[in-house]
Parts: C-alpha cells; structure tokens; sequence
C-alpha cells in the first residue's frame, strides 16, 4: 500500500516530534544518572537487577518524553482564535 503525499507529509511531522522527545527523554535520564539524583545511579549498580531497572526508566522516559514532543508538535499545528 502505497501512502499518499498528505500522509507522507503528516507521518514525517510526526515522526520528527517523536525524535526530538525520544532525544529529549535520553537526554533527561543520563542527566538523572550523571548526577545520580535520588540516589538512582547507585541503587542500580548496587542491584542485582540494575539493567532491568535502567531499561525500566529509559523506557518509561522515552514513552513520556515522545508522546510530549509529537502532542506539542499537534497541539501547534492550531489557529489560535480569539
């Protein structure tokens, strides 16, 4: 099936505003642990399951972070009419 170009056009837009919310995510969590705030750096090279915890957060920063970006990529899109 091929997409039309307004499809195309709108599949683009949206997936550039889940990158830069992915980027920020990345971003926001390597801060979390350079900085190791909440101590969440040290409970996960102390724990057994520290992988399954940083994949945890990460995931859960990414999810957040790229749904921001692609809804304030929408949420822009308006006519603001007053």
């Amino acid at each position: 099936m091929k997409l039309l170009r307004h499809e195309r056009i709108a599949l683009a837009f949206l997936v550039r505003h889940l990158v830069v919310g992915v980027v920020g995510g990345v971003v926001f969590g390597g801060l979390i642990l350079y900085y190791d705030i909440a101590h969440l750096r040290s409970l996960a090279t102390q724990s057994s399951s520290g992988f399954l915890t940083l994949g945890l957060l990460f995931f859960g920063l990414v999810v957040t972070f790229g749904s921001l970006g692609m809804g304030v990529g929408i949420m822009s899109q308006g006519n603001e009419e007053n």
